[in-house]
């Protein structure tokens, strides 16, 4: 193949050093003995621990007297059961009980892969040919806990990729839950995620068509009280309460850097990780510009395909995505409609990409085939490696496929800029195959992108090195299109 790819010396890695200030509980009964014990303690004993503990660990993150009474605050129902009178506590003993119910956890320890790149909303101050843009990466920790994080840098004129500096702390941003639910639409996804229907209305049957978020908590906290109840119809309550968590919005201090910022799983339905965020500016038909990101949540056993939409990356708006197109993983948004629709990507069986349209950012029914493996080293399955990209030749497709030995590459496509069902072009080799030093990490044999950008007639394409660490290569974009073209 006649493109030239140039790998680029750059080199993100995981870094233990990066922690945050966790909420941890070991199990009611066990909370209630470890609250009774802080409490045992006099007032010099309660100060004297306090201080020795902020004295460790206060260096170490950002306000954490802050973190250990909001840790305090989560164990309220537990200390009214324990019929302690909150009020009469003091400042300190709320803090120590806090710090008590408060880990650090290491957010990228394991693993620092799958980037994406977008271009920055500030674009001034810069000289000629520079861009400043955002890049996020799945940071993975202890248990294989993955989150979002970022990276703030610009590219030069020749593409090369100058970091900021990284903030020193992890910021925590405040959450807060949608007040109002539809009945209808959300009975429709709890019909999605297949959760039978015997269980489904014992719950929603005695709701408001407009029902709140702590009304449905409680409606269904109530029925899994039953110590008696069956294990499937646990889980099914459990899901639905998961699916009510899934909406949240978050909000970061503005006194952070974007580096600092981490977007940790928050809902039930994030428990075990959120995977491949897959961001992309999308610029709207008056004129506005939006960031959207598609990302999987897991929970252990159920995947959630969600949307994340931010206007400054200091707000996110986190919403699961509807209809029978939004399933399994690897959604794609497109970064402008087409014909007047969203557009989107998807992989809903596993081997094959599907294209997909709405009117509303959050439904996706219909897929249509768009791409089956085609050549031996895609063999296994072909999906999308990132939102396409807009260019005059038509949609920039970059995909990964997965060959012999479940090794990833990853290649490219062309699609009509009207009609993206219709294939222009694709590559018949990979544009990057694993070299042998990029073959050992946490997954062996993998190459893998969630986002690409063009500057100064090049791609840029961030991609991760056997799920471990990632880099970046600079692809001549004419090279590339009279390849695909051929």
């Amino acid at each position: 193949m006649s493109v030239t790819v140039n790998r680029k010396d750059v080199h993100f890695l995981p870094d233990s050093s990066r922690i945050l200030a966790r909420f941890f509980r070991a199990g009611d009964l066990r909370t209630q003995k470890l609250i009774a014990r802080v409490l045992s303690l006099d007032k010099t004993q309660v100060e004297l621990a306090l201080e020795q503990t902020l004295r460790e660990f206060a260096h170490r993150h950002r306000n954490i007297s802050r973190v250990f009474k909001k840790h305090s605050e989560h164990l309220h129902g537990i200390m009214e059961e324990m019929k302690i009178d909150i009020s009469q506590l003091s400042e300190e003993q709320k803090l120590l009980i806090g710090a008590y119910c408060t880990m650090e956890y290491s957010i990228e320890s394991a693993a620092f892969f799958n980037p994406s790149i977008m271009e920055d909303f500030d674009q001034t101050l810069l000289e000629p040919g520079e861009k400043r843009v955002i890049l996020s990466f799945r940071a993975t920790g202890e248990g294989h806990i993955s989150s979002i994080v970022f990276r703030r840098a610009i590219i030069d004129k020749n593409c090369n990729l100058k970091l900021r500096k990284i903030g020193e702390d992890i910021d925590m941003p405040e959450i807060s839950h949608k007040k109002l639910y539809d009945k209808g639409r959300f009975i429709e996804k709890l019909r999605e995620m297949e959760i039978p229907e015997k269980y489904l209305m014992t719950i929603m049957e005695h709701l408001p068509e407009k029902f709140e978020y702590y009304a449905l908590k409680e409606s269904v906290a109530q029925v899994l009280n039953n110590k008696r109840i069956k294990a499937e119809k646990r889980m099914a309550l459990e899901e639905i309460t998961w699916l009510v968590d899934s909406f949240y919005d978050l909000k970061f201090h503005h006194d952070s850097d974007i580096s600092e910022r981490v977007i940790f799983p928050i809902s039930a339905s994030e428990s075990r990780g959120i995977e491949d965020a897959r961001f992309v500016c999308f610029h709207d038909e008056d004129e506005t510009t939006k960031i959207y990101a598609t990302y999987t949540a897991y929970n252990g056993h159920t995947i959630l395909p969600k949307l994340a939409s931010t206007d400054d990356f200091y707000t996110f708006r986190i919403m699961p995505l509807h209809g029978n197109g939004a399933k399994d993983k690897n959604l794609a948004f497109f970064p402008r409609k087409v014909n007047g629709k969203y557009a989107m990507l998807a992989r809903i069986d596993g081997v094959n990409n599907y294209l997909m349209f709405s009117e509303r950012p959050t439904l996706w029914n219909d897929p249509i085939k768009i791409q089956e493996p085609k050549y031996p080293w895609e063999f296994t399955q072909i999906g999308n490696c990132g939102s396409p990209i807009w260019t005059e030749e038509g949609w920039l497709v970059l995909t990964h496929g997965v060959g012999p030995m479940r090794r990833y590459c990853i290649g490219a496509s062309l699609l009509d800029l009207d009609d993206p069902t219709k294939e222009i072009g694709r590559l018949k080799e990979p544009l990057i195959a694993p070299l042998e030093s990029e073959r050992e990490g946490y997954v062996p044999n993998v190459v893998y992108s969630c986002g690409s950008i063009i500057h100064n007639n090049n791609l840029i394409l961030p991609y991760a090195v056997s799920d471990y660490s990632s880099t970046y290569a600079v692809v001549n974009m004419d090279d590339l299109f009279a390849e695909l073209k051929k």
